[in-house]
């Protein structure tokens, strides 16, 4: 941690904050024409030029990292204050509203029924108020078809443990402890990706105060563990590349000394953030089946950054090498620990005999023939029940008010209102004509669009300069949004963006660094820069203090709550 803050002084004392950008700029390096993994390379050499002299604000901030101890305070600092206002704004009040909101009736009560039973089980219909009244004993040991893989319920169930099964905050701990954890990831990626403290402090910041990313940590659905697992991936991806090119360049160093031929490259077994990633992938799989979207895009993201290192490293056949030697290495360093990992979060169906489906076979189901007839009964109905539950997922067309069409999705047409209450005077606490109490997974609409619009000028950069960190970014936000393109008649809703939140928001904090630009930019330049980022910021604050209200449930004047619908479509 401190040569890293180390490196952000030295930049600060070369170029200004260590804001400055997300990759260098072109006049400063020629950039490798090399998409979306392509490494900068040094160019001619230009002529030196003498430092203007700083703003005051600059010189300021340098005194501050004056020492190592600062730079290291500075350092863990950023990062840890806004891990610490993420959970102020996801733990306060966690328990309001006391009742199940949107689908808390069914993963909280399944959470509960799974951790008592080893599988989900079925309730009396109609039981939500007498489950929030104390009830949650009033599960039946009859099994009940569930859509989505048991480890987010694993996880819900472990808060409710924790903190009692009859406390709403119980409920919703496990998910606000994964949001709070998924801002301090943002901001250690958004630093590990600009070499800049700020930068990561800025895309942690946006996180922390967002709205959408805070109602996804106060209720227990399950998205938020997606977007947990995810981010892990992406994290450990990020490590490999840096990884694996180090090793890549040791084994040619070694074979070219040897006087060995080296025209197909090797095949890199000793990954281990390979096999992270896999193994974060799987278990957001074993949340819901859109964790395969990760696996499946960040294994080609993994393979052309393989080709692309090779080619750069002088290997004669580095397309082919990659594709026969490097790919299936590959391949088997992720995808069978991602089957293991998924295959593991059913754990609790395999050693009951409860579970739905768990004895279809003998109880008339069509046993398998023929060259399959060897397999085990009990994996025979585990695999008709995933059978049924691809089929219900793909099939899901039932109309919902709030359905949102993933077209849309980046123009937050149709945010998902998971909670309202109207009171009139009288009623409760409520003093004037109506009141209400809402939660709208409504995002920040100041950081939600300043982040859809600066990733859409990042993807026009990453055509112009080929920056790897730009590159990355929008891997991620393509991992976590395209595949749902293919699905836009199914009923989906728009609270499924938290999966690729966390990449839009490194793309604004990315274009921030490069708003702010450099120390030894022209000085109305510089001003411009930190002007307009303090501008981003300081809106950014006020809006969610405006929206906090709607986030949170809390009881407001039916008056005041209009005013947050800006859109027709977000009542």
């Amino acid at each position: 941690m401190s040569s890293q803050g180390d490196r952000e002084f030295d930049a600060l004392l070369d170029t200004g904050t260590a804001a400055g950008r997300v990759a260098p700029a072109e006049s400063d390096v020629r950039v490798d024409l090399e998409a979306v993994t392509g490494d900068a390379t040094s160019g001619t050499a230009t002529a030196p030029v003498a430092p203007r002299p700083p703003l005051r604000i600059d010189a300021w901030w340098g005194r501050v990292l004056s020492t190592p101890a600062r730079r290291r305070a500075w350092a863990w600092g950023g990062p840890l204050f806004v891990t610490l206002l993420a959970a102020a704004l996801r733990l306060w009040d966690l328990g309001r509203p006391g009742t199940l909101v949107f689908d808390e009736t069914y993963y909280v009560k399944d959470a509960w029924s799974l951790w008592n039973l080893g599988y989900e089980g079925s309730w009396p219909s109609d039981y939500d108020a007498a489950f929030a009244a104390g009830g949650a004993d009033g599960f039946l040991a009859a099994p009940s078809f569930v859509a989505h893989p048991p480890l987010g319920k694993w996880l819900i169930g472990l808060g409710m443990w924790a903190l009692g099964p009859d406390d709403p905050a119980g409920w919703r701990i496990s998910t606000a402890v994964a949001g709070i954890v998924a801002v301090a990831l943002v901001a250690v990626i958004g630093t590990y990706l600009s070499r800049s403290t700020l930068v990561g402090t800025l895309a942690g910041s946006f996180m922390a105060i967002d709205g959408h990313a805070i109602v996804m940590s106060r209720v227990a659905l399950l998205d938020n563990f997606v977007m947990l697992f995810g981010l892990l991936a992406f994290g450990a991806v990020l490590l490999d590349r840096r990884q694996s090119a180090r090793s890549l360049d040791a084994w040619l160093a070694r074979r070219r000394a040897a006087g060995r031929d080296t025209a197909w490259g090797p095949s890199l077994w000793g990954r281990p953030w390979l096999v992270t990633a896999g193994l974060m992938c799987g278990l957001a799989t074993g949340v819901k089946w859109n964790g395969l979207y990760f696996l499946a895009v960040f294994a080609v993201y993994t393979v052309v950054v393989d080709v692309l290192a090779r080619r750069r490293a002088g290997v004669e056949f580095w397309l082919s090498g990659s594709l026969f030697r490097q790919a299936p290495v590959s391949f088997l360093l992720t995808v069978p620990i991602a089957a293991v990992a998924y295959v593991a979060s059913w754990t609790g169906w395999f050693v009951t005999d409860g579970g739905y489906y768990r004895n279809w076979v003998s109880e008339g189901g069509e046993r398998w023939s023929g060259a399959l007839a060897w397999v085990p009964d009990t994996v025979q109905n585990w695999w008709h029940y995933e059978a049924g539950v691809y089929a219900f997922n793909v099939g899901l067309h039932t109309p919902h008010s709030y359905a949102a069409n993933p077209f849309g999705w980046l123009l937050m047409l149709r945010p998902t209102s998971m909670y309202y209450q109207g009171l009139d005077q009288g009623q409760g606490a409520c003093e004037v004509a109506r009141c209400g109490m809402a939660i709208t997974s409504i995002a920040n609409p100041f950081i939600w669009y300043a982040a859809v619009a600066a990733c859409a000028y990042l993807a026009y950069r990453l055509v112009r300069r080929r920056e790897w960190q730009v590159g990355a970014v929008l891997v991620g936000i393509a991992a976590g949004y395209l595949p749902w393109l293919a699905f836009s008649g199914r009923t989906v809703f728009q609270f499924y963006t938290i999966a690729f939140e966390p990449y839009l928001l490194l793309g604004l904090a990315g274009v921030l660094g490069i708003v702010l630009g450099r120390r030894t930019d022209h000085p109305d330049r510089r001003l411009s820069g930190i002007v307009v980022t303090g501008i981003v910021v300081v809106v950014s604050i006020a809006v969610t203090v405006f929206f906090y209200p709607l986030w949170t449930a809390q009881l407001e004047d039916w008056e005041f709550i209009r005013l947050h619908y800006w859109i027709p479509s977000w009542k």
